[in-house]
């Protein structure tokens, strides 16, 4: 019988960036490992205890808070800032929503003040003419699912050559010309959505923990399905209200 998996999480700063349902997004991830038998490890990092080590991580989550917030994570999290970006060169799951996709950049704006961001990846989130508000949907190339979520920043962020969590179908997305979202390099993931995301996304949930698996064991030969019903059912009644519907 093989060895029972594990994985383990960082969440950084839920204390501080704790504006959009991001615990919603670890339940989801520890809730769809545990019912396949999976062991789930979760690190807080706060800002009372800002020590930590990337060592043992299998997946980084980094959420999104207010202006002020996110400028103090910036300055808590910079001199582990190379070491964030070692993590997801050498092809670690970080999972960087809302606010934490624009830090994970080269700068962004904070109450009209521009702060240098991370630098993990190559993007800048730069101000725009209006705030992007509202559900989206979009298509991605990584399942046959469609991804739904609900934005609402102000910024407008350029990805450069990276390619793009999905193609839009309704909403804006990472600018206001509503045609790409997001960011998918290596097995780092940004993203403006939020609502919590990965609750009514099972497969990109999935497609993010099976990324965790294939990298950290060499015996690892996909997920088991899960019954998925009811969050196929609250998908696919975003889809058809707010894209098919147009």
């Amino acid at each position: 019988m093989a060895d029972k998996k594990t994985i383990n999480i960082l969440h950084l700063y839920p204390d501080l960036l704790n504006l959009y349902g991001d615990k919603g997004n670890i339940a989801s991830l520890k809730m769809r490992l545990e019912k396949r038998n999976i062991d789930v490890n979760i690190k807080r990092v706060t800002q009372n205890e800002d020590a930590f080590s990337l060592e043992d991580i299998d997946i980084v989550f980094f959420g999104g808070g207010s202006d002020k917030e996110q400028e103090l994570v910036c300055s808590l999290l910079k001199d582990k800032s190379a070491d964030l970006r070692e993590y997801v060169e050498a092809g670690g799951v970080f999972l960087a929503f809302c606010g934490g996709f624009n830090m994970a950049g080269r700068e962004f704006y904070a109450e009209n003040n521009k702060v240098e961001g991370l630098g993990i990846i190559d993007i800048t989130t730069n101000p725009g003419e209006k705030r992007l508000i509202g559900n989206v949907v979009l298509k991605s190339e990584l399942f046959s699912q469609k991804i739904v979520g609900f934005e609402n920043h102000g910024g407008s962020i350029d990805i450069g050559s990276y390619s793009p969590l999905g193609k839009v179908l309704t909403g804006y997305g990472n600018d206001e010309k509503g045609e790409s979202e997001g960011v998918v390099y290596k097995n780092f993931i940004g993203t403006n959505l939020h609502g919590p995301l990965l609750p009514k996304n099972p497969m990109l949930c999935d497609y993010i923990l099976g990324c965790a698996l294939n990298k950290k064991y060499d015996d690892f030969n996909g997920l088991e399905a899960l019954d998925d019903e009811l969050e196929n059912l609250a998908n696919e009644y975003i889809v058809k209200t707010f894209a098919e519907s147009k």
